[in-house]
């Protein structure tokens, strides 16, 4: 997980996103140990406390969980979580919107799937 952090969001939120990311790409994987929130702070010269925000959110979602005196770990079922979290997520952010310019421009169903089907530029 060697990101770059950038200025378009929340740190917090970007060091979850990025350990979302390594959990759905498979460099994490179910029961295995994170980084903790110094080597993550220290890794991308942040505040503990900051990189501990981002991992504590992960904790409340049920995609980590702390085995005390170890660290944080990948909760069994974690990538199905994300996946559908974010699946969720872009059909409420991009499909929704994109079907509703599609009816503002008149685009019926059938041109909407045969531009979809056919990449129609």
């Amino acid at each position: 997980m060697i990101e770059i952090l950038t200025q378009e969001k929340s740190i917090y939120i970007q060091i979850k996103e990025m350990i979302e990311n390594d959990i759905l790409r498979d460099i994490l994987l179910e029961e295995e140990r994170v980084s903790s929130t110094n080597e993550l702070a220290k890794l991308y010269a942040i505040n503990p406390a900051t990189a501990a925000k981002g991992v504590n959110l992960l904790v409340d979602e049920g995609i980590l969980y702390k085995k005390r005196g170890i660290g944080m770990f990948v909760t069994t079922g974690a990538k199905g979580k994300i996946m559908e979290k974010r699946k969720k997520h872009f059909y409420d952010d991009y499909v929704k919107s994109l079907l509703a310019e599609a009816v503002s421009l008149g685009i019926t169903k059938e041109e909407l799937i045969a531009m979809i089907e056919g990449g129609e530029d």
